[in-house]
């Protein structure tokens, strides 16, 4: 039940009035969360294996960027010990070819999660909310989950070194935002009704990061009483407090950008903004390159 609550962390107290997210927000606060694709059945793995999902917020329109990931980072496989599982979270369109293809598209690869929510800037909190509640409820042997989205370049051989070093089962990895003022006159504005505070707690960058399965029931748990907040990054913030978990920074995560580098892509773990029409040839370039380790990588 979605109630009311005081968040606090350190010195500092944030406070999520449900009443306000229900007068400005209510299909937020009210949405049931109800697939019209689901992904095929996880296939057992060995046992000496984990399982890695590569979840990447997509729309039913940009199928060609699809194929491009499905062609490159963002397939089936297995990775030193790891199995890698991508998934592509969507809501629904008004376009009628657009909805055929995702469903072509289910029934062939079946890596698709399509709720019935529109696609839309603030309902992308509501991927946020109906992703945890689908692992909780279907994967609970998940090891790590990265969350990215789909205009950019994920490197899970990387990504796995980096699980390997730093992963822990309460830390939350990514580009850390530390208690970021809160927007009021551009796309990300919230109103002061909503929230009159003049900064969020801190939170990561939703262009990409890592958590691990572990977190999944309490973050979960944190989802069924917090309203709902209209930015997803924002969002996952507060749910990460609410689940008292922890955060580890890492510039590797390049959430703005990197211009292109071979050498410095192959240690990346995200790179934002890509273009896909680029995407095959940068990653063939980079998965047949060879390099020395960066002793200089940033953290």
């Amino acid at each position: 039940m979605r109630q009311s609550v005081t968040l606090k962390h350190g010195t500092y107290s944030y406070h999520l009035n449900l009443t306000s997210f229900e007068a400005e927000f209510p299909q937020l606060q009210n949405y049931n969360c109800t697939l019209i694709q689901k992904p095929q059945p996880e296939e057992p793995g060995a046992a000496n294996q984990k399982l890695l999902i590569l979840a990447v917020k997509s729309n039913p329109g940009v199928s060609r960027r699809r194929a491009a990931l499905r062609e490159t980072w963002a397939k089936k496989r297995d990775i030193k010990g790891y199995r890698i599982r991508p998934l592509f979270l969507m809501g629904k369109t008004d376009v009628k070819g657009q909805m055929e293809l995702a469903k072509l598209e289910s029934r062939v690869y079946g890596d698709i999660l399509q709720w019935d929510m529109t696609e839309g800037h603030h309902n992308l909190s509501l991927k946020e909310r109906c992703f945890l509640e689908w692992l909780y409820l279907n994967s609970p042997q998940v090891y790590f989950i990265f969350k990215g989205d789909e205009d950019e370049f994920v490197n899970p051989e990387a990504l796995i070194q980096y699980i390997t070093e730093h992963g822990s089962p309460d830390t939350v990895h990514g580009y850390h935002w530390h208690r970021p003022p809160v927007m009021r006159n551009t796309k990300y504005s919230i109103t002061k009704t909503l929230y009159p505070q003049t900064h969020y707690p801190g939170f990561v960058s939703g262009g990409g990061f890592l958590f691990p399965g572990a977190s999944v029931k309490s973050l979960y748990a944190a989802s069924q009483l917090l309203p709902v907040f209209p930015l997803d990054d924002v969002y996952f913030g507060f749910l990460v407090l609410a689940a008292n978990l922890t955060y580890h920074h890492d510039a590797r995560f390049y959430v703005k950008g990197l211009k292109y580098d071979v050498c410095k892509y192959k240690e990346a773990l995200v790179v934002h903004g890509i273009d896909s029409e680029i995407m095959v040839r940068m990653w063939r370039e980079v998965e047949n390159s060879e390099c020395k380790k960066d002793q200089t990588t940033p953290s």
